[in-house]
């Protein structure tokens, strides 16, 4: 038996150059646009919007008034081609906005897979977001962002143009972020958000055991705690890198970095 053939709503657009998938279901007055490709089992509420070129994995959900691939936010896009690829199994809750890339930026924005992208959230052009992150209500990445896996941002969030948040970052509710947070951190609102610890709580739950996590705290304390300069902390980190791949991934990251850290 074939696989059942996309399911369009009468009152939705699909424009002639958009590849849908068996299994895709398009709701009530969506428009899909030219050069969007869907993959098998996705779905989409009613009154989405989606314009290529993007590229849309497998069993996505995607709630009403999404609007997706947008035209970048940016003044120096001058209608270039520019890209948006989304992987599988996420979901997009009602009134979220994710743009294509830049010419100048890379020309792709990405998201990776099982992320949960809750109402009114925005992904900006040229970012790139991993795999199992949660971004709750009104969370905003401005362009250029990088969010690895297994990252939480709280509600009202803000991530400033070209950030990194390292994996298992927990970023607190209504915190603005203006620096690279490194992995396994959480940062709580003060102003401008501040690193407050570890992510202990996450990283238990992700089967991190307590060897593990005192390794990162250990890490966390040489950085955060210690008052040392940065470059002296750098130095008591490749100490305790030699006893742990997590803290040698914290290193790596700060070591990567093109702008300042959060401290």
């Amino acid at each position: 038996m074939s696989a059942a053939a996309p399911d369009i709503h009468p009152s939705a657009v699909v424009e002639a150059g958009a590849r849908l998938a068996p299994g895709v279901r398009v709701g009530a007055f969506c428009h899909i646009g030219d050069e969007v490709e869907v993959g098998e089992g996705t779905t989409f509420g009613p009154h989405c919007s989606v314009k290529g070129p993007t590229r849309i994995g497998s069993d996505n959900a995607f709630h009403g008034h999404c609007a997706i691939g947008g035209d970048p936010q940016d003044k120096k896009f001058s209608g270039e081609r520019a890209e948006l690829e989304i992987g599988d199994r996420n979901t997009f809750r009602e009134f979220v906005t994710v743009n294509r890339g830049t010419g100048s930026g890379g020309g792709i924005t990405r998201i990776g897979h099982d992320n949960w992208l809750l109402a009114y959230t925005h992904v900006a052009h040229d970012c790139v977001v991993g795999s199992h992150c949660v971004f709750s209500n009104n969370a905003t990445l401005a362009g250029h962002v990088t969010v690895g896996d297994h990252v939480i941002l709280s509600g009202f969030a803000g991530i400033h143009q070209f950030c990194r948040i390292g994996d298992h970052a927990f970023i607190g509710m209504g915190a603005f972020v203006n620096g690279d947070v490194p992995p396994f951190l959480m940062v709580a609102q003060d102003g401008y958000g501040r690193p407050r610890g570890i992510n202990s709580e996450g990283l238990k739950r992700r089967g991190f055991d307590s060897g593990r996590i005192g390794a990162i705290k250990r890490a966390y304390r040489a950085v955060y705690m210690s008052g040392a300069s940065l470059d002296d902390a750098r130095v008591k980190l490749a100490e305790l890198a030699g006893e742990s791949d997590d803290v040698r991934a914290l290193l790596a990251f700060i070591e990567s970095g093109e702008r300042p850290l959060l401290r």
